[in-house]
């Protein structure tokens, strides 16, 4: 039993960060809040079911039109793709954040 706070991905993205192809991820200001250092156990949204351990590299604010080619190659998708994901998934466009992480283990 893991005694790390959770972190949620949708499942399509389990594959990417257990492959090292997602090493970040973009999110609202709710879950800026995670400190470099801290290690945090992974669950699929929704089903809950566990995937591994992150460690959080950094947590940077980043402003919708900022996203670039570079977010785009650490998420595994074309900027256009990664914008619509974060549309569909954040459609007022709050303010967003860029959490960077490494896997530990899976």
């Amino acid at each position: 039993m893991s005694t790390h706070p959770e972190f949620t991905f949708f499942s399509r993205f389990v594959a990417d960060i257990q492959a090292g192809r997602k090493t970040i991820t973009i999110r609202d200001e709710s879950e800026a809040n995670w400190q470099p250092g801290q290690r945090l156990a992974l669950f699929t949204n929704p089903e809950h079911q566990p995937f591994g351990t992150i460690e959080v590299l950094s947590v940077k604010a980043v402003a919708f039109d900022e996203l670039s080619d570079e977010h785009a190659r650490q998420e595994n998708m074309t900027l256009p793709e990664l914008k619509q994901v974060i549309r569909n998934i954040y459609p007022a466009l709050p303010p967003l954040y860029v959490i960077e992480f490494q896997l530990l283990g899976v």
